[in-house]
């Protein structure tokens, strides 16, 4: 897909894409770079967040909805990027 289709994709759906190729491909460092940008970002849309990386369940809680509002629309530079990179996705 060319960027401009990347730019119109609602943030769930560029979540869905980006995460399903991870997964798919065993890209690890892409989902661990997710997890680790999620605080800041949940931060970006004045959501209360605990930046302590040993709540794991939460995180990855996070992470799953990660697509959805606010947090979506932040983190859809990181989902765009990743699937620049990987335009089978």
């Amino acid at each position: 897909m060319d960027a401009n289709g990347l730019e119109e994709l609602p943030a769930h759906e560029l979540h869905d894409r980006a995460v399903r190729y991870a997964v798919r491909h065993g890209d690890l460092g892409f989902l661990w770079d997710l997890l680790k940008v999620i605080p800041a970002a949940e931060a970006a849309t004045g959501h209360e967040t605990d930046a302590d990386l040993t709540r794991v369940s939460a995180l990855l809680s996070d992470a799953i909805a990660a697509g959805e509002g606010d947090l979506g629309e932040a983190l859809r530079p990181v989902y765009i990027e990743y699937l620049r990179k990987h335009p089978d996705a």
